[in-house]
């Protein structure tokens, strides 16, 4: 089990000495987040200022870019650090798609990000191998390549392409044509091990795939001090007040308190819903434990289970080495 990083909400300028220090104290890669910033711009930095760590999106949402921009970028970042970019995609909900995009939503959430996949690999296939560019499909139709925009081969085609999901139509279709599945955080073990992994399991037959195709990444809340306990309940309690998440909390027989949420968040009364996240539901879905007990809880909890593992702390350098570094020689 790898253990893995995420770059803080930082400055473009702060990335090189974050992935410096990343590469440094072991992490296997660093990934980056579209929230606040564009996810793939720090790419650029981390593959210019180190030369072991792997980096990627974490996620870049799909449907706010053509798959044409996407192979290009994803292209052009693998050239340049001689293939350490995963390009991690995710779909977002149908809000943000249409209101903060401005882009449409898809019938088929799982149609469309099946035909986004295939157009970008029909894309690199034309790069690499000077395949004929004749996509067709039912959101994407790609048939024009000429010379002045083809970037050419490059020595490390073979991109890993992850997506995220917390339903099991997107874990299904990881399983079928995904290289890596980014586990949602809003997740338990008995979720991920009950419903995710019999969902991967289930496309992957589908497809004629060895279960050994798919690598899975788990993103992890974990509570080792009061602080993190306040954080991370009102973090489970925002993602448990999503309807589309309302799986999770079922799976476990917490749909009233799923309902609760819903409401509270529905009125704009966010500091109320950390309240509803009992203990129970808190360690169902985080590592809850001192500090010094962490390294052992995590590879007993996800060992098996998964092939990469972070938490959901960004990486700071110069804060808490010593309880990375612990990490990362259990992991």
């Amino acid at each position: 089990m790898e253990l893995d990083a995420s770059l803080p909400p930082v400055n473009f300028s702060d990335v090189p000495a974050i992935a410096r220090a990343a590469e440094a104290l072991g992490f296997s890669a660093l990934w980056s987040t579209e929230t606040l910033h564009d996810p793939f711009l720090p790419g650029a930095m981390v593959a210019e200022h180190t030369q072991r760590i792997s980096f990627g999106t974490a996620v870049a949402i799909a449907f706010a870019r053509s798959p044409t921009t996407l192979a290009h970028t994803a292209w052009d970042l693998a050239q340049a650090s001689n293939g350490r970019f995963i390009l991690g995609l995710g779909t977002q909900v149908k809000a943000h798609i249409e209101r903060r995009f401005g882009m449409p939503w898809p019938e088929s959430v799982v149609g469309k990000l099946r035909e986004q996949i295939g157009a970008i690999h029909a894309l690199w296939n034309c790069w690499q191998n000077g395949a004929q560019l004749n996509f067709r499909g039912e959101y994407y139709r790609l048939s024009l390549m000429s010379p002045f925009f083809n970037p050419g081969r490059i020595q490390n085609p073979e991109i890993p392409i992850y997506i995220a999901g917390v339903n099991t139509g997107l874990a299904r279709l990881a399983g079928e044509m995904a290289d890596g599945f980014l586990v949602h955080p809003f997740h338990s073990s008995r979720y991920l091990e009950e419903v995710l992994v019999p969902a991967f399991r289930q496309g992957q037959e589908k497809a004629g795939r060895s279960p050994s195709a798919l690598k899975v990444s788990a993103t992890v809340f974990v509570v080792t001090t009061p602080e993190e306990d306040a954080f991370v309940r009102a973090q489970i309690a925002f993602y448990a007040s999503t309807p589309s998440y309302r799986a999770v909390m079922a799976l476990h027989g917490w749909e009233a308190e799923a309902e609760k949420l819903s409401g509270l968040a529905a009125r704009g009364q966010w500091g109320e819903m950390a309240s509803v996240i009992h203990d129970e539901i808190l360690d169902a879905f985080a590592v809850v434990c001192p500090v010094d007990e962490l390294p052992g809880r995590l590879a007993s909890r996800y060992g098996g289970m998964v092939d990469r593992l972070g938490l959901y702390l960004p990486f700071v350098p110069g804060q808490r080495d010593d309880f990375w570094r612990a990490l990362v020689a259990v992991l």
